[in-house]
């Protein structure tokens, strides 16, 4: 299921597209069910992606569980479309089927989708999943599954609520987990900035050249019994008092005390004469960053009630239930890695968009940070609720919510950098593309390999429109592992025009005759930048002799650069 090919093609929202702010812009999102999405994304991404985060349904019963994955599949199948062994297709098969229906049909929904994100993830990329406590526990023996046990970092739990409930019977649940995985051990440190809150309880009463510093006991826990190497006298160089403590051992050994007594690391209090010194520790000598804990709280992760806040002060309405709040994500966005100099100008993945928290949080982190983060969201066209405020706005689907929020969140941030004489918003990707899929013509990514040409084909090409010509072109481009921001250069020969990009050269339109042919074998002799390796025919557009008679021509012409043409034919 994972494995299998799309069913559907990918239009570009063209005229949104060709905006000014929007047609350099490397952000993409994409309406459509997330897994035919992903198998899209699968070829061109894969290994490309940095962080992932989702919030998927909760399997709650009144989430509205929209997807419809109608694929039932066998224990071969999935062993195959997974590229799983028997024996761990089967494991997983029996662990999807083994809880109650409503369990079984949430995590086979959601296997294939964890699948092919694992395959998008970097070597050094991690994801993030938000869950409550119903699907908790199966989540997680599922992640295990798909990305391994060893490489489960920890299980966050987040502050969304700092108050108590009034409507809860039993108790009030403040918190929610999130899972977070790494792709592979590559991920062996993490670090995050140093909040506020830490920043302030350095200080520097007594004006050490060496900056602001906080400090620590010089008493050790243990006795002195414990440890006699680190018991001996001290002495206050305020008062040359000479001092032991009658049970317990010190920190350091004599030499280390020496040291930090030469270095003026110990402190005794604002008028010198304290009953036993404090280690320094300086600001300035610590490594970057924090190690960061899993319990994330309300300050600095914001709160659920944050989240919905800040989407209605952006859109005006309550569109959206219980969106995250940007801080959520900015959070996740900031954990780093120090030997990873590239950390902010990475691709960020969100296959559950929502409300598009993510965009929002990314393309802000980057105004605050100078980062070059792009984003990637994809969300189904799911009806909203005809009772709603968002509905009652205009906003017939989520989709509509997600791409109003990211329009309006990019505006507002493009107001807040004009205020900054120090920032450019022409520095900053604030725009996005729309990308959409749509049904397929026919079956454009098989090569129709059984075609018999006495038998004609029932598919009238003349009906196809530009646009379909573009979903096409769209859809094989990131087949062939072209990027969806990647742009195919269009190629004039003769009369007919071809379509170029990453050593692929396209034919989709008819029309294509022997004057053409000429030209393109011109071209391969006389220019340099010019050097495809595959010909990609629409097969509806070339009757099976002239495909022939093309293969023929360029197979027995060898060209000045020794270019292997192959040529493939697509239906």
């Amino acid at each position: 299921m994972a494995n299998e090919n799309p069913r559907t093609l990918l239009k570009a929202d063209i005229e949104h597209n060709a905006l000014e702010t929007n047609k350099t812009s490397q952000n993409l999102l994409i309406k459509g069910d997330n897994l035919e999405v992903l198998k899209h994304l699968k070829n061109a991404y894969e290994s490309a992606i940095k962080m992932i985060y989702i919030d998927p349904p909760y399997n709650t019963g009144g989430d509205g569980f929209v997807y419809n994955d109608d694929r039932k599949f066998t224990i071969d199948e999935l062993s195959r479309l997974a590229g799983v062994s028997f024996e761990e297709a089967k494991r997983i098969m029996d662990f999807t089927t083994s809880n109650s229906n409503s369990h079984s049909a949430w995590l086979t929904f959601m296997y294939p989708r964890l699948y092919v994100a694992r395959e998008l993830l970097k070597d050094d990329g991690v994801i993030f999943i938000s869950i409550d406590d119903n699907e908790a526990s199966q989540l997680k023996l599922l992640c295990d599954e798909v990305f391994g046990e060893e490489n489960f970092v920890g299980d966050i739990i987040w502050e969304k609520r700092y108050g108590r409930s009034n409507n809860a019977k039993l108790m009030t649940n403040s918190t929610e987990h999130i899972l977070f995985y790494r792709k592979t051990e590559k991920v062996d440190i993490l670090k995050e900035n140093r909040s506020e809150e830490h920043q302030d309880t350095y200080s520097n009463p007594d004006n050490d050249y060496r900056g602001v510093w906080t400090s620590v006991s010089f008493v050790n826990q243990v006795t002195r019994e414990a440890r006699p190497n680190l018991s001996y006298a001290i002495k206050n160089p305020n008062t040359n008092e000479t001092i032991e403590h009658p049970t317990n051992a010190w920190k350091v050994s004599k030499d280390k005390y020496e040291l930090l007594l030469k270095e003026n690391r110990l402190y005794w209090g604002s008028d010198g004469k304290a009953k036993y010194p404090r280690i320094k520790r300086f600001l300035s000598e610590l490594d970057d960053g924090m190690v960061p804990i899993n319990l994330w709280k309300f300050k600095e992760a914001g709160t659920a009630d944050l989240g919905t806040k800040e989407l209605k002060i952006l859109m005006g309405i309550n569109a959206f239930t219980f969106p995250k709040p940007t801080l959520l994500i900015k959070k996740m966005l900031s954990l780093f890695n120090p030997k990873d100099c590239n950390n902010k100008n990475e691709i960020i993945l969100d296959f559950f968009a929502g409300s598009g928290t993510t965009a929002h949080a990314v393309m802000d982190l980057n105004a605050q940070d100078g980062g070059n983060r792009k984003f990637i969201l994809v969300q189904i066209a799911e009806p909203t609720d005809s009772k709603s405020e968002a509905y009652k706005a205009g906003y017939k689907t989520i989709f509509d919510i997600t791409k109003e929020r990211i329009l309006r969140a990019s505006a507002k941030i493009k107001s807040e950098i004009a205020q900054d004489i120090t920032k450019d918003s022409n520095d900053y990707d604030l725009g996005f593309k729309i990308f959409e899929t749509t049904p397929l013509l026919e079956n454009p990514l098989d090569t129709m390999d059984a075609f018999n040409e006495e038998t004609p084909t029932l598919f009238d090409v003349s009906t196809l429109t530009d646009d379909d010509f573009n979903a096409l072109l769209t859809t094989w481009k990131v087949h062939d592992g072209m990027k969806l921001t990647d742009k195919l250069q269009e190629i004039t020969l003769q009369e007919y025009k071809a379509y170029y990009g990453d050593k692929k050269l396209y034919f989709v339109h008819g029309g294509f005759d022997i004057e053409d042919l000429k030209a393109l074998i011109l071209r391969l002799d006389k220019d340099k930048s010019f050097q495809p390796n595959k010909l990609i025919v629409f097969g509806y557009s070339f009757d099976s002799k002239y495909q022939r008679e093309i293969s023929e021509a360029l197979g027995s012409y060898t060209n000045k650069k020794s270019i292997e043409l192959d040529m493939i034919v697509r239906y």
